[in-house]
Formats: C-alpha cells, sequence, structure tokens
C-alpha cells in the first residue's frame, strides 16, 4: 500500500508541476500582451499629439480653415484626453463642435441649396467672429501643454536669428 501511495503522491506532484508551468507560461503571455499593449497605447496618444501639434500649428498660420481647424482640435482632443478637452479654456472648441453638428456634409452639403448654404455659411461666420479670439488662445495653450509646434521657428533677435523651438536643432 506504501507504494501505491508513493506513485500516487509523485503523480500528484508532477500534475501540480506541470500545472504550475503552464501558469506561468500563461502569465507571461498575460505581462507581454500587456507590455505589447501599452506599447501600442503609447503609440496612438503620440500620434494623436503629433496631429494636435500639426493642427493647432496650421490654425494658428491660417494654413486650415478656421471652422474645419476647431472641428478637426475638438474630434482628437477627446480622442487624445478626453479630461484635458473638457477643461474650460478648450470648451471652445466644443462650442464650435456643438454649433455646427446638425450641419449637412460631404455630398449632402453638396446637395443644399444655395440659400441653405448661404444660410449656413452666415452662422459660420458669426461663429468664427464670435469665438475666433479664443479658439486660437486655446490652440496656442494647447500647443504649450503638449510640446509645442511642430518645425516651427522663433524669432530670437538677441540670438541672431531664428531658432527653432521647442527640442529642435538650431537653424542659423
Amino acid at each position: 500500500m506504501n507504494t501505491y501511495l508513493l506513485i500516487a503522491g509523485l503523480c500528484a506532484c508532477a500534475l501540480v508541476l506541470a500545472l504550475s508551468a503552464y501558469a506561468l507560461h500563461l502569465w507571461r503571455k498575460v505581462w507581454q500582451h500587456k507590455k505589447n499593449l501599452q506599447a501600442h497605447e503609447q503609440q496612438v496618444a503620440d500620434k494623436l499629439q503629433h496631429d494636435l501639434r500639426v493642427l493647432c500649428g496650421s490654425l494658428l498660420d491660417e494654413q486650415v480653415p478656421w471652422l474645419e481647424g476647431c472641428i478637426r482640435i475638438k474630434v482628437i482632443l477627446e480622442h487624445y484626453s478626453f479630461s484635458l478637452s473638457r477643461e474650460p479654456l478648450f470648451k471652445v472648441f466644443q462650442d464650435v463642435y456643438s454649433a455646427t453638428e446638425q450641419v449637412p456634409t460631404h455630398e449632402a452639403w453638396k446637395a443644399l441649396s444655395k440659400l441653405e448654404r448661404r444660410k449656413h455659411e452666415a452662422t459660420f461666420a458669426l461663429l468664427e467672429e464670435q469665438h475666433r479670439s479664443a479658439s486660437l488662445q486655446a490652440a496656442n495653450a494647447l500647443l504649450e501643454q503638449i510640446g509645442g509646434r511642430i518645425g516651427a521657428t522663433l524669432f530670437t533677435p538677441a540670438q541672431g536669428g531664428p531658432v527653432a523651438s521647442a527640442g529642435n536643432t538650431t537653424l542659423h
């Protein structure tokens, strides 16, 4: 009877050891997945930050229509940081978005009569008049919070000319 107990005990120990090894294997997969997920989330955040920097710079430099820039910043900012998008300073982007979200886009815009389009365009002009200053201040503040403009230069006469902003190399 002692032999059977010894064999059963050894089998139980082997089974526990095998299950422990399998559990360790599964935990390693979980840890690797978590690491990959964090890396992916960081890549997405970096891309969104880059997009925000480009959009804010384009809005400030008038390289994008004001309304389009505000709407795009609002959408990307929400994906980048929902809590940041809800800060009072950046509320202007939400206000502009909310005021225009019912306006048809793409093919539906093209299908509107000229009179309907003109009415919407008048609303857009009024929105820009009301919110332009606040939106530009918000874009500047957002740029400061997320690392500055991409490829922009700052003129510093004391240094003899243009110098790249935030982390870029000197251009003179």
